[in-house]
């Protein structure tokens, strides 16, 4: 396998253009997004270095963006927040520590070719997690909106102190918010051609906040050390040490989920296919070496990618070029950012965090699904205000049980027995005639598709209705697979027929639902004589071998289904 990313120059003009530009749009977001993690805009700057340089040369995506990004902002705010509060001195180190171990749960992921099921999650749960982290976003920049420094206790601690908020309100402040927002929304389509509307905010409201209102107290940025970071080795505490096993899982995985779906993104856009499992080993390479030297964990980013994409980048060569351009602003530039406002900043991630909910889906949830609609909601609830872990393991765990509900109850129309010819399973001419000489005294007892576990119910309670008969044909030809509780059930049916004396009769075990019933020894209570690839034939032989004596009328029929 290839270690690194697809890279060639024979589109170098396009991946220059589509790097630099890509660099353009990231300068104003990794500042933002520094500044509203709590690490500081360094931490923003060179997380979007790092991240960008690593998972452009080692991923599976030639064309993914890869920076710091609302969601994993959010996030990276309520590790760095409770790890500083629970301990001052060494919670910032302990932060980065998270970011590495993040990174080594996303290439162990790749490794163990786990990239595939990473977003095998029901839309309802993805876009209710997207849209609290969005709501979330929102919040912790409300306080800075407003022009004064964040609250502690994240989303709860700021609604509780936005009464306070409001009453002191910095309305110079607000109003540099308020225009980046404005700038950012409203600026003309033809004019995002030549500069990114995230950028053209950031100057415009420095610009006026230093010509203006130069001679007031404005929160800014302050002093961004030049220079080359410092290594940051890993910092534990043994206290902490399982919620930070808990918040690299959360951060590893929310920054796959992302980095994917991007990927998802950039293949539609491109035409091509990227590699899962080697963009997320490079996506936990650039999060390890960026929480080595202190900056932000990053993902894939949908804006940046598109950009690129837009601008004629094809190849991994476009991110790396991104890379060296941020690289050289950061080292001859940073003094310049000393002067930005926080307040143009926090509009810029306030505008984020709009753009992350899905308002889309939103509006049309409860059109397509009252059920998926209120998975959604959930969701977003319990993301914004009780735990992100708990949001998605909730939402997946009720989506899941109501799918399995409804393709139980689907499937479980393909478990039927009958003892005549009728219309519940399509007989052909020869198998009606022995069935119907069988009078009652035969029962066929018809199994087709996946018999999942929600099925197991469907088949116990066809086997209930079984009333007298001397003989049943098990037909499980249009069986492809036999679940562990399904094949049970059957055991269950055909162990008490073998009990009460009935003749059994299988057809069409092969493959992996006759390995399966071997493993029950179920053929213990079947002579293989009994088992046939032709249902004509076992029911030919099931009436043949009756011992003539009067008939009973004990023919049942019914028709039962599951669902899941």
């Amino acid at each position: 396998m290839q270690i690194t990313n697809k890279i060639n120059f024979r589109n170098l003009q396009g991946d220059i253009f589509g790097g630099v530009t890509a660099a353009v749009i990231a300068l104003p977001m990794a500042l933002a997004f520094g500044i509203a993690s709590g690490a500081g805009a360094t931490a923003g700057l060179w997380g979007a270095v790092i991240v960008g340089f690593f998972a452009a040369l080692f991923g599976g995506t030639p064309t993914l963006i890869s920076e710091p990004t609302g969601p994993m902002t959010v996030i990276q705010t309520a590790v760095i927040a409770s790890l500083v509060a629970a301990d001052p001195d060494n919670g910032l180190a302990m932060a980065f520590t998270v970011v590495m171990m993040a990174g080594l749960f996303q290439i162990a992921f790749g490794l163990l070719k786990l990239g595939k099921y990473v977003t095998m999650m029901p839309y309802t749960v993805i876009s209710g997690f997207m849209s609290g982290i969005g709501i979330i976003l929102v919040i912790l920049q409300l306080a800075p909106f407003l022009g004064q420094a964040s609250p502690k206790g994240g989303v709860i601690g700021t609604l509780q102190a936005l009464p306070n908020l409001v009453s002191n309100v910095r309305p110079v402040e607000t109003l540099l918010a308020l225009m980046t927002v404005g700038i950012i929304w409203f600026m003309p389509s033809r004019w995002k051609k030549f500069a990114p509307p995230q950028l053209v905010a950031l100057v415009l409201g420095t610009i006026i906040s230093i010509i203006l209102f130069g001679d007031l107290d404005i929160r800014r940025i302050g002093e961004i050390q030049a220079g080359l970071p410092a290594l940051q080795l890993p910092v534990f505490q043994a206290d902490q040490l399982q919620r930070m096993l808990i918040d690299a899982a959360v951060l590893g995985m929310l920054g796959c989920i992302d980095a994917l779906l991007t990927s998802v993104v950039a293949d539609s856009l491109t035409r091509t296919e990227h590699n899962s499992n080697k963009e997320l080993v490079g996506q936990g390479i650039g999060n390890v070496m960026s929480g080595l030297f202190g900056g932000l964990g990053g993902a894939g980013a949908t804006m940046g990618t598109v950009v690129n994409i837009q601008s004629g980048g094809r190849t991994a060569l476009s991110g790396l070029i991104r890379a060296m351009v941020l690289l050289v602003v950061i080292l001859g530039a940073a003094k310049l950012a000393a002067t930005i406002p926080l307040a143009v900043l926090a509009g810029i991630a306030f505008k984020v965090g709009v753009d992350i909910i899905d308002w889309g889906f939103l509006k049309r949830a409860h059109h397509v699904s009252i059920k998926g609609a209120l998975i959604m909601y959930a969701v977003i609830a319990l993301t914004v205000l009780v735990d992100l872990i708990a949001a998605v393991g909730i939402g997946v765990f009720i989506a899941n049980i109501l799918t399995i509900e409804r393709m139980s109850a689907l499937q479980s129309k393909s478990v039927k027995s009958i003892s005549d010819a009728d219309d519940e399973i399509l007989l052909s001419a020869t198998e009606k005639r022995w069935l119907d000489e069988g009078n009652g005294r035969v029962l066929l007892f018809q199994l087709s598709g996946p018999m999942i576990f929600g099925v197991a119910k469907a088949i116990a309670r066809e086997h209930n209705a079984i009333q007298e008969c001397d003989a049943i044909v098990f037909d499980v030809n249009d069986v492809p697979h036999l679940g562990v509780t399904a094949s049970l059930a059957l055991e269950n049916a055909i162990e008490e027929a073998a009990e009460k004396g009935r003749a059994v009769y299988i057809v069409g075990a092969t493959g992996q639902t006759k390995r399966r019933l071997e493993k029950l020894e179920v053929f213990r209570f079947v002579p293989e004589s009994n088992c046939y690839s032709d249902r004509s034939e076992a029911l030919k032989d099931a009436v043949l071998a009756l011992e003539p004596h009067e008939s009973e009328d004990s023919s049942s029929s019914s028709s039962v289904q599951t669902t899941y």
